[in-house]
């Protein structure tokens, strides 16, 4: 079962490759779509301070049928710190808000402040090794498991693995068909360094590309079921985003085979348009 497969970090912790996204989920909404996912096989959940839910994230993970240390939990540094003890001071925000002895995994959510990204060249190199030494140090006091980031580019990547002790267990990007880091995965590969693709239904917009939906018919799959398997094929982990639990069942049966010949013509599909999604910052974008 897809659920239930698991890759080995760098760090030697097991993630589970298959998970629930939970930005733009209301914390009022989030404990239960949670607790249906968990009932449906889910083992990993991801969430983010900035996603202004991780209350009611750690409600459904306290509250579920199973125990705590068989569920997996990322959860992300506000992208707008950028020091030490700030960093470390959110770390036990989180803890406490999500009523949680440890995280599994913290990760960076952006080298840039969102109100920066793609809108300047400062990268915050320090920024960001002051705030990895944060989370080696919570690492190291059993706070969280193992540490990541996300939205880094190879450059912000280096800065890391050259500049410290530890190197990044994944690199959560955006990635999806029309949108798919080759680069990005052939370096991250070189350090054992696992990619989660975010937004793998492309903010809903590979539901109106004739390509990506004549491919769906052809496997008798849903747009969704072909996009999730697309990114699984890459070897990415896989985070779609859904607080329906009809969503949730469909978008993990994916249990097809995209053919070599379909994976190339998928992988030139072109830059896809995410309409209204463009204002939201992971697309970059002043806010």
């Amino acid at each position: 079962m897809i659920l239930d497969e698991t890759i080995t970090l760098n760090s030697g912790v097991a993630i589970p490759k298959f998970a629930l996204g939970t930005w733009l989920v209301d914390d009022n909404k989030v404990t239960e779509a949670v607790r249906n996912a968990i009932k449906i096989g889910y083992r990993h959940i991801d969430t983010a301070q900035a996603y202004g839910n991780e209350r009611g994230v750690g409600e459904g993970v306290r509250t579920a049928d199973i125990d705590r240390d068989q569920i997996f939990v990322t959860s992300k540094i506000a992208a707008e710190h950028k020091d030490y003890d700030v960093t470390k001071k959110s770390i036990d925000e989180t803890l406490r808000k999500m009523g949680l002895n440890y995280i599994d995994m913290m990760i960076i959510h952006s080298p840039q402040p969102w109100k920066e990204v793609n809108q300047s060249d400062n990268r915050y190199l320090e920024g960001n090794l002051a705030a990895w030494r944060a989370m080696e140090d919570a690492v190291s006091e059993g706070k969280i498991r193992t540490i990541g980031v996300s939205n880094f580019n190879e450059s912000d990547l280096e800065n890391i693995i050259k500049n410290s002790e530890t190197v990044p267990a994944v690199d959560q990007v955006l990635a999806h068909i029309g949108h798919t880091p080759f680069n990005l995965l052939s370096f991250a590969r070189n350090y054992n360094i696992a990619i989660e693709a975010y937004s793998p239904v492309a903010h809903g917009a590979a539901l109106d590309n004739p390509v990506i939906t004549k491919m769906a018919q052809k496997y008798n799959v849903s747009v969704p079921q072909l996009c999730i398997r697309y990114d699984w094929q890459l070897g990415m982990i896989v985070l779609p985003k859904t607080a329906n639990p009809q969503h949730m069942k469909e978008n993990a049966e994916i249990d097809f085979e995209i053919s070599e010949e379909d994976m190339d013509e998928l992988r030139r599909v072109k830059p896809l348009d995410y309409g209204d999604a463009d204002v939201f910052p992971v697309y970059g974008g002043k806010m």
